[in-house]
């Protein structure tokens, strides 16, 4: 016999638990003369028995019912698809933190969470240590804060020897330009890259041109390469979701295939109080051209570019905000060419010195989409006047 300490000690349970297991009728203690209570070898096998059977995430009242009677095979089962849910989420756990330690890629993790909380990703990578810079960088294009540096490097090797960085052609943003309906003074362009549109919009115009950009070593390599209109296109680093520009400054404001950045809708309610009245904005945006897209297309995208949607959408976006569609149009096929052909090019020149490059299996994946693209999607330019 087992005082109901001695008991609690074998079983490693409280005298409170014991208790209220006696309450429920799982173990039998007996009064003593000398009243105290006291316990057969029964009762700490039933309480073994019982434990093993939680160790299986049965209820207290389910061990009862075990106990007592023939094993439901019903709640067994369920338990059992329970633990297999719980586990499935430990282990997913366990791979996040494996993760975050560098021991398992990163990318599936930041994905759902520019789907989930876009913002928050970008200020808690901030927060790790990245530049605003680096942090839009890694969102879009290394997709893993472990192995960013390196991605990255790889990017540039790439892309450094090449004019463009996305589709687009000369042609194309003077077509758009030919459509803004008003002699524009001031003119903003934000993200403007590598100056391409730049130095049209500063051949083409009279304005005053601010043109920003979030990487100041890019926007110093501008202003070199800017010295013959220095007098009227001026260069500064900043960011296109905190723009340091009072209301109304400007007559138009130009975008080509970098809006995307801070999602094409937030840009249109954002950028807007800049315009001045009957103000134009100009951008271009990736979107589908077709109802039913392909399954694999589909696919690509919907990690690429989570937030791509069709024209008409993105009108409506746009009518909502308080614009009014001056013109639409689709950026020509060989604008597109412009860019994959020679991309296409420089990753077969390089690939072989680059056997394990993850930005170059990106790149290829990003090629194959192209070459599938049957005009599935296309590049669209807005012209939009501020109602």
């Amino acid at each position: 016999m087992y005082r109901i300490s001695q008991l609690g000690e074998l079983v490693g349970l409280s005298r409170t638990t014991l208790l209220y297991y006696e309450k429920l009728g799982l173990i039998n203690g007996k009064r003593m003369d000398n009243g105290y209570r006291a316990y057969s070898d029964m009762d700490l096998q039933r309480l073994r028995l019982i434990q093993q059977l939680q160790s299986g995430g049965l209820t207290l009242k389910e061990c009862k019912a075990c106990l007592e009677a023939k094993v439901e095979r019903q709640i067994l089962a369920e338990r059992l698809k329970q633990l297999d849910q719980e586990i499935a989420q430990k282990q997913q756990s366990r791979d996040l933190l494996a993760a975050l330690l560098g021991e398992k890629p990163l990318t599936d993790w930041h994905e759902m969470l520019d789907k989930v909380a876009p913002d928050a990703h970008i200020d808690w990578l901030i927060k790790q240590g990245f530049s605003e810079t680096d942090a839009q960088r890694l969102r879009w294009l290394s997709k893993d804060m472990n192995t960013h540096d390196t991605y990255m490097a790889d990017f540039y090797r790439i892309f450094d020897v090449l004019e463009r960085r996305g589709p687009g052609s000369k042609a194309d943003t003077l077509t758009a330009l030919g459509k803004v309906p008003i002699d524009a003074k001031t003119i903003l362009e934000i993200g403007c890259g590598l100056g391409i549109a730049t130095r049209l919009l500063a051949e083409q115009s009279s304005a005053q041109i601010t043109a920003i950009d979030n990487d100041q070593e890019a926007i110093n390599e501008l202003q070199a390469k800017f010295d013959d209109y220095a007098d009227k296109v001026r260069f500064e680093c900043a960011s296109m979701t905190d723009l340091p520009f009072t209301e109304q400054s400007f007559d138009l404001i130009w975008s080509e295939g970098s809006a995307y950045i801070m999602g094409v809708n937030n840009a249109f309610k954002q950028w807007r109080n800049l315009l001045k009245d009957g103000g134009v904005l100009v951008v271009s945006d990736l979107v589908w051209a077709t109802d039913k897209p392909s399954e694999a297309s589909q696919l690509f995208w919907s990690s690429e570019y989570p937030d791509m949607t069709t024209v008409s959408e993105r009108i409506a976006q746009a009518k909502s905000a308080g614009y009014q569609v001056v013109d639409t149009f689709p950026i020509s096929d060989a604008a597109w060419d412009e860019y994959y052909r020679p991309l296409a090019l420089q990753v077969a020149a390089v690939k072989a010195e680059m056997p394990n490059s993850q930005a170059v299996k990106d790149i290829e994946r990003e090629l194959e989409n192209y070459a599938q693209r049957n005009q599935q999607f296309d590049y669209q330019m807005f012209i939009l006047v501020k109602a």
